[in-house]
């Protein structure tokens, strides 16, 4: 498995830096008027950011125990951060493929283990995969509201098919 394809130079979708590109702080922050949906672009990525860097430091062999309720795993995102947390987020995608490119990382267990029982048998390709599967599914939801919003596609264009 090339993780780099899952996390960052996606073929089964459009790779995260094109899907959030163009997206102004009035983008990101940009709520539907509707009760089915309950989140911005910016607190989707906010979302993908806080479990992203957890799985990260997770890999690095860091003890980061898990928050205790999901709605913890969705950070608060104040007006005039949009710039910056999506750099996070990117950057953090450098980080996770630069780990996934080095020899025989992939294969070693995150250690210490993940508390939640299923999770605690992953390796560091587990978890990687699992940060890339975790944002291409809120990574759709991403391109759905930009589509809502009629800012759909950016300017760099979209998967043709």
């Amino acid at each position: 498995m090339n993780l780099h394809h899952l996390l960052k130079e996606t073929y089964a979708f459009l790779p995260p830096e094109k899907t959030l590109a163009d997206l102004t702080e009035q983008d990101a922050f940009h709520r539907v008027e509707s009760g089915s949906v309950q989140h911005s672009i910016a607190e989707i990525v906010a979302h993908m950011e806080f479990w992203q860097s957890w799985f990260l430091r997770r890999c690095r062999g860091e003890s980061a125990p898990m928050v205790e309720k999901a709605s913890l795993g969705w950070p608060a995102v104040l007006p005039g951060t949009w710039n910056d947390l999506r750099l996070r987020f990117l950057n953090g995608l450098e980080e996770a493929t630069a780990l996934s490119n080095q020899e025989g990382v992939l294969v070693r267990p995150v250690d210490p283990p993940i508390e939640f029982p299923p999770l605690a048998e992953y390796t560091i390709a587990d978890a990687l995969a699992h940060v890339a599967f975790h944002n291409g599914h809120h990574l759709g939801q991403i391109i759905t509201l930009r589509q809502v919003h009629g800012n759909w596609p950016p300017a760099a264009g979209s998967w043709t098919w």
